[in-house]
């Protein structure tokens, strides 16, 4: 069985655009990110994005259009020396305005669907894996698959710190910071594989 790191996008990845990001011109990584994601690549974690995507199911954006955007992500990544080894996103909601996406879905986050997907088709102990975000939602679908959870100050992260009491493994600084406590929670700093 393998370790992971899941991620959430917006926020933790990539700066949280006013509102639902899609188009090509607001993807910008979050300082560090890139870095944070080649050091868990390099010490053997499988990086998977979880990411809610319910612009899809408002009507905002096409399914299309937020692989295009994950697809130029990966690319950036790459630029810098990091890799997402897999990607799953949510495109329900429960209110949706397209019809078809909406349904009460397992795999929305608070729900950890996603991570049970990545579970099966990647061969994940969750319990030795991570769930970093920069909301609440992250963190619950992350302790309902049996992973450790971390909060990044990122994002909406402060948001999260000042308004509810944050129950978790560790708040990180960024990604990059959230990477390095894994790698001396699991002692594998500057191990590579």
């Amino acid at each position: 069985m393998k370790q992971a790191v899941f991620l959430d996008r917006d926020g933790v990845i990539t700066q949280e655009p006013p509102y639902y990001a899609c188009q090509l011109s607001q993807l910008e990584l979050i300082l560090k990110s890139a870095e944070g994601i080649r050091l868990l690549n390099e010490s053997g974690f499988l990086v998977v994005l979880v990411s809610n995507q319910s612009g899809i199911a408002r009507g905002y954006y096409e399914e299309e259009d937020a692989a295009r955007f994950n697809q130029a992500l990966a690319q950036k990544l790459a630029e810098e020396g990091a890799h997402i080894d897999a990607i799953y996103i949510c495109p329900h909601h429960p209110e949706a305005k397209i019809e078809k996406y909406r349904l009460e879905c397992d795999c929305r986050k608070p729900k950890p669907g996603m991570l049970k997907m990545a579970e099966e088709a990647l061969e994940i102990d969750l319990k030795q894996s991570f769930m970093i975000g920069d909301k609440s939602i992250d963190l619950e679908a992350g302790k309902r698959a049996g992973c450790r959870t971390i909060l990044v100050k990122t994002g909406y992260g402060h948001e999260e710190i000042q308004r509810s009491q944050i129950e978790c493994g560790y708040i990180a600084d960024d990604l990059c910071d959230a990477a390095e406590y894994i790698l001396r929670q699991s002692n594998r700093v500057g191990e590579g594989v």
